[in-house]
């Protein structure tokens, strides 16, 4: 079955015969895999009133288990994103009533944001929406190529997730 990175990587073939254009076999389909799956992201958690930037907060907190609660330092090494977004995005889950600010007892001066049970089944039914989601998307592999998939996907990824800083 031929796809669209193969006819973009035939024409570059015929049009730069001399560049190795191999990487394009994967990187573009990789690329092309990512926009599809942030459509489905976006359409799962617009079904459920979330950006999916709210998905993220809100799920880091559903992970750190009962209470459900992390400092915002912590929330920032989850999340990827500067202290003053983080301020901002835990503002506006504040103002939802998706979290709240609690004052941290081992730090007169912190804060920690703990998820309200509204927030908990926020983001329990997005999540069950996102699966389903990229259930979709994988259907056609089978589960053994799932895992060969995800092993190495991981290979590549995982020297960019264990850079210090």
């Amino acid at each position: 079955m031929e796809d669209e990175v193969d006819r973009l990587v035939a024409a570059w073939r015929r049009e730069r015969p001399d560049l190795d254009v191999e990487p394009l076999e994967v990187l573009s389909r990789v690329s092309r895999l990512a926009r599809h799956l942030d459509r489905a992201r976006r359409l799962a958690f617009a079904e459920h009133s979330l950006e999916p930037w709210e998905f993220d907060v809100l799920t880091a907190l559903r992970r750190a288990g009962t209470p459900y609660q992390l400092s915002p330092g912590q929330l920032l090494t989850q999340t990827l994103v500067t202290s003053g977004t983080m301020t901002n995005r835990i503002d506006r889950l504040a103002e939802k009533r998706l979290v709240e600010r609690l004052p941290d007892p081992s730090d007169r001066r912190g804060v920690l944001v703990r998820l309200t049970r509204a927030g908990q089944d926020r983001a329990d039914r997005a999540l069950a929406g996102l699966l389903a989601q990229e259930r979709a998307i994988l259907g056609e592999l089978s589960q053994a190529q799932r895992a060969a998939l995800a092993a190495l996907l991981r290979q590549l990824t995982a020297p960019f997730d264990n850079i210090p800083g």
